[in-house]
């Protein structure tokens, strides 16, 4: 077997309950089986303040780690779009290992018709072969741009900082890189002054890798009767 099927192989995606995408390397379903949709605005957008904290800005730049099916960027973009008070501009950075095909993301986020408009203009333009960066700009004030690669080698090379975090790879049990000290470094070296983080996970270790990196984190409730999950920031 060669390197190119090994990475097939790692980066296979199956499919349960219908239309529930799972990763047969880390074990894991790629987001909460109740809705991720919901776990989205509940961790995510809402772990970070927005979205307060992106309105009467001029740009506004979230990270993540684990683009996935495209999920978050998408509820992000339908989110931002529907308020009147949004930032000028939208920045939304991904780092990806195995970025999936654009007919996997079109069926894993055609189970929400709320998301048909983000999810039609996202997999119309997805490469057949995602590689390097994948830049992608939709309408004039919104960029998208997924780093294809190891988070721990691409993070160092992105020049920029983000206003919020989306800390978002599958369980720390099972994917324990993607949430190391030297990771968590990575990110707050690259969360902008009052910046924010947030995570599904409310692993001890993790929590002490991000308070180790700078972070301030607190836990909060977390989603679908998840006891916790985490919220971190930067100070001013």
């Amino acid at each position: 077997m060669g390197d190119k099927d090994k990475e097939y192989d790692a980066g296979a995606v199956e499919w349960h309950e219908g239309d529930m995408p799972y990763s047969p390397e880390f074990g894991d379903h790629f987001y909460s089986r109740a809705d991720g949709r919901k776990e989205c605005g509940h961790v995510f957008i809402g772990g970070n303040g927005l979205p307060e904290r992106w309105r009467n800005k001029s740009d506004f730049t979230v990270a993540e780690l684990g683009f996935g099916t495209g999920l978050n960027f998408a509820e992000t973009l339908r989110q931002w779009l529907a308020d009147e008070q949004r930032s000028d501009r939208l920045t939304f950075v991904s780092f990806e290992l195995h970025p999936l095909s654009a007919g996997e993301i079109d069926r894993a986020l055609a189970v929400w018709p709320e998301l048909d408009l983000q999810r039609k203009d996202l997999v119309q333009v997805w490469p057949p072969k995602p590689d390097g960066i994948v830049r992608i700009d939709l309408a004039e004030a919104v960029s998208l741009k997924v780093h294809i690669g190891k988070a721990f080698h691409c993070l160092p090379l992105w020049r920029e900082t983000a206003d919020a975090w989306y800390l978002d790879g599958f369980a720390p049990a099972r994917n324990p890189e993607m949430w190391s000290q030297e990771l968590m470094q990575a990110v707050f070296d690259h969360t902008g002054a009052g910046g924010t983080c947030a995570t599904y996970s409310a692993a001890g270790w993790v929590r002490r890798n991000l308070q180790a990196a700078g972070f301030e984190v607190e836990k909060r409730p977390g989603y679908a009767g998840k006891r916790d999950m985490m919220a971190g920031r930067r100070g001013a």
